[in-house]
């Protein structure tokens, strides 16, 4: 019986020769990954292990990014507790503030992770480096503190869907776009345990960074994990960025799935998930008839803060005022980006427009800071979840969106279809 992409880079850090759909496995990881949040909690576990030092130095990466700059005194504390922590154990990979950035935009760009890798992360969008072809997993702070102590995890190996990605999609439609299409199309339990793994001609058409978002995402149909195949691009990506040699791991042609969807990318149009939910999607066509006001506009996360991400937004823009309205705020994920968008000019798009640029953080994807919503307030936002008070007050409401929708939405001051700005 053949093995999934998924499978064979599991199979290979267990020792074995194969795996299947739910065993259960011991694996060495390649990197353990924590933030300011999960970090504090996984500190306390590592006690419990009575281990003197994290497994391997290099391995082990710390980065602040949650509530960073610190938004309170609690915040304050447990980066304290995370910094305490990296230095006594000597992290190689441990990012503060000025050097930090969104966990997950920033180990690719810095290379820490690469192809064929097993990563696992306490934050559940650690399944973004999947992009690169690598098995990337979110876990708790406890399976943290484990990994760091040990350099192993258990897992059940998943089952697998696979997307057969076909065409080549119109100038609006981005990753963020098919992502939030396949999650209204299966649902946000769709893929729950499994691997979301993505290949077909299509993917030719999308750039890493459409890759990440897509990535990035599958957690949010209940995946285990999202895959991309190692392909010439994801390969180049990886020597571009780090020094390891990337491992591309390919699927058998007789590998075993669960179900096979074929998703013609040609046909696609922009797509907004409505509150409360990922899955409750509607086309741009279906939105803007709708007239959906409203007060805040957010371009950013690990989702979306990349540089194409920043590109589209200040590409719509530039020469244009955002509705006097609307809050528009735009963070680039990492200080690398923040710095190409002011050597790009598209900071100065940015700003001149009336929209706020702001350092490297989660902020509000979350409800940390950064764009807090009052009772009743709307938001368009790039990130990638709208939960019942995801983003601030219980009553208030997030739409996720690509940047170019989002972006066209701070002109208007409605959900808009960035082809008619």
């Amino acid at each position: 019986m053949g093995m999934t992409m998924t499978q064979k880079i599991l199979a290979y850090h267990a020792g074995l020769e194969s795996v299947r759909a739910g065993q259960l496995i011991e694996a060495d990881l390649d990197i353990v990954m924590g933030n300011d949040i999960t970090t504090a909690v996984a500190v306390k576990e590592f006690a419990k292990t009575g281990a003197k030092s994290v497994f391997d130095r290099e391995k082990v990466v710390i980065v602040l990014d949650h509530f960073t700059p610190n938004k309170d005194i609690k915040a304050a504390e447990q980066c304290k507790c995370s910094r305490i922590f990296a230095n006594e154990m000597k992290v190689k990979n441990f990012f503060d503030v000025g050097e930090m950035g969104i966990e997950h935009a920033l180990l690719p760009e810095k290379g820490i992770v690469s192809c064929g890798q097993v990563i696992i992360g306490a934050d559940s969008h650690t399944c973004t480096y999947g992009a690169l072809g690598a098995f990337s997993t979110g876990v708790g702070s406890t399976d943290m503190a484990i990994g760091m102590a040990t350099g192993r995890a258990w897992f059940k190996v998943p089952g697998a869907i696979k997307f057969v990605l076909t065409g080549k999609p119109a100038k609006w439609v981005s990753g963020k776009d098919i992502i939030l299409h396949i999650i209204g199309k299966i649902g946000v339990d769709g893929a729950l345990y499994k691997s979301m793994e993505f290949v077909g001609d299509g993917i030719d058409y999308l750039s890493m960074d459409d890759r990440f978002t897509m990535a990035n995402m599958a957690i949010e149909a209940g995946a285990k994990n999202g895959i991309f195949p190692a392909d010439e691009k994801a390969v180049s990506y990886a020597k571009e960025h780090g020094a390891k040699e990337p491992v591309v791991y390919k699927a058998d042609d007789d590998a075993v799935y669960d179900e096979v969807i074929t998703i013609d990318l040609s046909s696609m149009r922009p797509t907004v998930s409505y509150p409360h939910l990922p899955e409750n999607t509607k086309t741009i066509d279906e939105a803007e008839k709708e007239k959906v006001k409203i007060d805040q506009v957010v371009i950013g996360s690990c989702t979306n803060g990349r540089l194409d991400d920043m590109k589209i937004a200040a590409d719509i823009l530039r020469g244009r005022h955002v509705d006097k309205s609307v809050r528009t705020i735009v963070i680039p994920a990492t200080q690398q980006i923040y710095l190409d968008c002011i050597k790009l000019g598209y900071a100065e798009d940015i700003v001149k427009a009336g929209a706020v640029l702001s350092t490297p953080t989660c902020g509000p994807c979350l409800g940390g800071h950064m764009g807090i919503l009052a009772s009743g307030e709307r938001c368009v936002s790039t990130t990638n979840r709208n939960f019942v008070g995801r983003m601030g007050a219980k009553d208030s409401e997030v739409y996720l969106a690509s940047p170019a929708v989002a972006a066209a939405s701070a002109l208007t001051g409605y959900i808009t279809d960035p082809e008619n700005i």
